[in-house]
């Protein structure tokens, strides 16, 4: 006999905004099975407004109503039992963050909450990543944000550290990162890890799941350093209109791809790590997963 549970996630980020709808399988005497059943994503890129202007803009309220109302009627035709909204860094920043907020809840009835980088961490890495953490290993997880990037250390199947960087990939697109905050993560990563041997990353966000299914990869294999480097540079050496018509990226995905793989990048050369994990979990399968076992 099984049960299944509808819980929806959506996640407001700095580059794009998601709805994630999972069924939970629940069998007696079993672990409960988490399984997409749909994910919506829309390229509003608030980022471009709060670390420029430091307010969403008309338009893009707009929009973000519109994308709200969307999400709400799917939310009613998947028979969603229950879903949490939670908005980060271009929402923590942007002054009339929570105006927006309040609005959405009047025209399009969802309930959205402003998370701050610790709470984002904590949520992403709720996630289930047992399958993955080895316990005689190290690694660094890296979540690449539009406006922030998460890095959490796991050591021995549990959880070390973790530490939020206003270091996203609009705000490097606007050159809005300064070379103090990438001292300051490389000093926080080689503090942090240069007590373990070895190290290997786990990679998280919509550029890496990108560059992973470019790859050709099967999904348990890593990219190797050596790899990101030499797709780096191919990335790098070509315009943001090519990456769209040959490479087929969406344009919200051409311009943001190449800081992200430089925050990945750094991210291994700092640890030491010579692959990178990339097991496709974000913000969104992190809500459903603390949502169903009551950690928020």
């Amino acid at each position: 006999m099984i049960n299944i549970k509808k819980y929806a996630a959506i996640d407001i980020g700095s580059n794009a905004m998601r709805l994630l709808i999972a069924n939970i399988v629940e069998q007696e005497g079993k672990e409960p099975q988490f399984n997409k059943s749909s994910l919506v994503r829309v390229p509003i890129r608030l980022g471009q407004d709060a670390f420029t202007v430091g307010e969403i803009s008309e338009e893009n309220i707009e929009r973000m109503c519109d994308a709200m109302n969307a999400f709400n009627l799917l939310m009613k035709v998947h028979k969603v039992e229950r879903y949490m909204a939670f908005a980060t860094s271009a929402m923590r920043e942007a002054y009339n963050g929570k105006e927006v907020v309040a609005l959405i809840k009047k025209k399009a009835d969802i309930k959205i909450e402003i998370i701050d980088g610790k709470k984002e961490a904590a949520i992403i890495a709720s996630t289930d990543l047992h399958h993955l953490l080895k316990t005689d290993q190290t690694y660094l997880f890296v979540d690449v944000g539009g406006g922030s990037t998460e890095f959490t250390l796991f050591s021995n199947g549990k959880m070390i550290t973790s530490r939020s960087f206003k270091a996203g990939t609009v705000r490097l697109l606007n050159n809005m990162v300064c070379d103090v905050v990438w001292d300051e993560i490389e000093k926080w990563i080689k503090v942090n890890t240069k007590e373990y041997d070895e190290v290997t990353l786990i990679g998280s966000g919509g550029n890496i799941n990108k560059i992973f299914k470019m790859s050709g990869k099967i999904q348990d294999k890593p990219l190797s350093y050596i790899y990101m480097n030499s797709q780096y540079s191919f990335l790098n050496s070509l315009s943001y209109e090519q990456r769209i018509s040959e490479l087929g990226l969406n344009p919200d995905r051409a311009d943001v791809i190449v800081p992200a793989t430089r925050i990945y990048l750094n991210a291994m050369k700092w640890s030491g790590a010579r692959n990178i994990y990339v097991p496709k979990i974000g913000l969104s399968d992190g809500i459903v997963k603390a949502m169903y076992f009551g950690k928020i």
